[in-house]
């Protein structure tokens, strides 16, 4: 469900803790006010609830305060393809906002905070902030790269190694917002998601992650992921490397 934040409770832009992350370009004096008066609210969203619904438009734009969830679409036989997962400082909704309608579906899978910007906006942020606009191509341009990944993944890597990769990834990304801790990060996500977006049955899923753990390449459990990043690189054949730093909207 949805709970609007008490306006009391309603973080500041200039106290926004995600700003303070490395992980996040810095706004200027005259982006920081902007987004001031874009932000209209927040709001509170309870795991496994749906916040935007493919072929659906929306009112509003969001960007992840906290939380984790998932971008996912719906095959003709009625299987579900995961698109990606959602971090912090994620922005939700570019697509309805700019084609009218979601290509895809959004869920929350923890409790999730929001920062909401109402949609009819969006064309202010291009007038008057056109630098930070200009950040929405390049949001617009790493999902995209994202997926692309991904899509080498299934056609060139083998499951041990589409599963080294997205956890590799899963790991770097959730170690850059400051979520790491001795380590390790949290892993809300259930392994059939994990299945859904490497397109892998749920069983070779699980005997793959089992593997992980024996051989020491990675340990998942009681929804924390530790990993050997060296390592598991080296099995996902991708480079081991810090995000790049990226706007926050």
């Amino acid at each position: 469900m949805f709970v609007p934040a008490p306006d009391a409770t309603i973080t500041n832009c200039r106290n926004c803790p995600l700003r303070r992350k490395p992980l996040f370009l810095p706004f200027s004096d005259s982006e920081l006010s902007f987004m001031e008066q874009f932000k209209v609210g927040e709001l509170v969203v309870a795991p496994g609830v749906t916040l935007l619904e493919e072929g659906q438009g929306s009112a509003h734009l969001f960007t992840v305060l906290s939380g984790l969830g998932i971008r996912s679409t719906m095959l003709e036989n009625g299987r579900r393809q995961v698109i990606n997962f959602l971090f912090p400082g994620d922005f939700i909704g570019l697509q309805a906002g700019l084609a009218g309608e979601m290509r895809h579906s959004v869920e929350s899978t923890t409790t999730m905070v929001l920062c909401v910007f109402n949609r009819a906006d969006l064309w202010d942020l291009f007038r008057e902030e056109p630098e930070r606009a200009y950040d929405l191509t390049w949001i617009a341009a790493v999902e995209e790269h994202f997926l692309g990944e991904t899509i080498a993944s299934l056609g060139q890597r083998d499951a041990t190694e589409r599963l080294a990769w997205a956890l590799l990834r899963i790991h770097e990304r959730l170690s850059a917002i400051g979520l790491a801790e001795r380590g390790r990060v949290p892993m809300p996500w259930r392994q059939q998601d994990l299945a859904d977006a490497l397109g892998l049955s749920l069983v070779h899923t699980n005997k793959t992650i089992r593997r992980l753990r024996e051989t020491g390449h990675a340990l998942w459990e009681g929804g924390t992921l530790f990993v050997d990043r060296e390592r598991l690189a080296t099995l996902a054949l991708a480079d081991p490397d810090r995000p790049r730093r990226r706007p926050l909207i």
